[in-house]
């Protein structure tokens, strides 16, 4: 168990410590590049190749995504409480309990854990995710809701494509399926350098509270996940990546709306970097739980 725990989690953090130590000597990574190649190429190429190559159930992938979207609810109404009741900002850090690193952090882990199945899995969770994220996300950091956003993220339609291609059991050309391989491939070591990177450059404000707050992410995250798994009645990979999911940190992107949007945006650093450093503390655990279903007796 340890050596299989190993192979999962060593490559997470040896890529991500790679772009840390990287923008720590100064070599150049620029994120105003990089973030648009990602998500506007890089992550559709990844969601329409994984899904169309591995022809995942249309039905299992949307029991997942519909355990996502149940997750999000939950985030939301457990950590609008807890906010209230400590009288913090709901809009400063709601995002961040709600919407975790599933992308940078989460595809990774689901794929090295479960192999393609796993990431097709992951998929369905992080396009959830990242629905929120231009929605709620925006929401709550700018007060106001934009539809042009939305429109404008490219995840919605590969998604819907790769969908259409799975329903009509169509298979694209085998040059199209090749190009999408290569550029989707370049995908998941590209989201971990660039949260390394982003760590480097990110301070802790309010550790105290950060510490606290990162804590009611990552237990609120497994236990909601937990319970989500026991509901769907969710078995083997769909079970585990549910798990690692939604048990993920911060994600970075709600540094970059609270900063766009100027809403706290060194409380909401904080936030990211100590949730991130926790999770590596806890993952062998969450890990060893999405990968084993006895270790709890469930």
């Amino acid at each position: 168990m340890w050596g299989q725990l190993f192979d999962v989690i060593a490559p997470v953090i040896m890529i991500a410590g790679l772009g840390y130590f990287w923008a720590r000597i100064g070599l150049p990574f620029e994120p105003k590049m990089l973030t648009p190649l990602i998500m506007y190429v890089g992550a559709p190429c990844l969601i329409v190749s994984t899904l169309t190559r591995l022809k995942v159930s249309p039905a299992a992938f949307g029991e997942v995504a519909g355990a996502a979207i149940l997750a999000v609810f939950c985030f939301l109404a457990i950590g609008f409480l807890v906010l209230r009741v400590a009288r913090l900002s709901v809009p400063t850090y709601l995002p961040g309990l709600t919407l975790p690193n599933v992308g940078n952090m989460g595809l990774p882990l689901a794929l090295f854990a479960f192999g393609d199945v796993g990431l097709a899995y992951g998929i369905a969770i992080f396009t959830v995710m990242s629905f929120s994220q231009f929605t709620i996300g925006v929401a709550l950091n700018s007060g106001s809701f934009s539809v042009r956003l939305l429109l404008r993220t490219p995840l919605i339609y590969a998604v819907a494509l790769a969908m259409v291609l799975m329903l009509t059991e169509t298979s694209p050309p085998a040059f199209v399926q090749n190009t999408l391989n290569v550029l989707g491939a370049m995908t998941i070591p590209l989201m971990l350098m660039a949260m390394g990177v982003a760590l480097a450059s990110l301070k802790v404000a309010s550790i105290g509270r950060s510490v606290a707050l990162s804590a009611l992410r990552l237990g609120m995250g497994f236990g909601v996940a937990l319970g989500l798994v026991a509901l769907f009645g969710l078995e083997g990979a769909a079970r585990g990546v549910v798990i690692i999911q939604c048990t993920m940190p911060v994600a970075v992107f709600n540094f970059l709306f609270a900063a766009h949007y100027d809403n706290n945006p060194e409380e909401v650093a904080g936030f990211v970097v100590t949730s991130v450093l926790m999770c590596f503390l806890i993952l062998p655990l969450v890990v060893a739980v999405a990968l084993d279903p006895g270790l709890l007796g469930i």
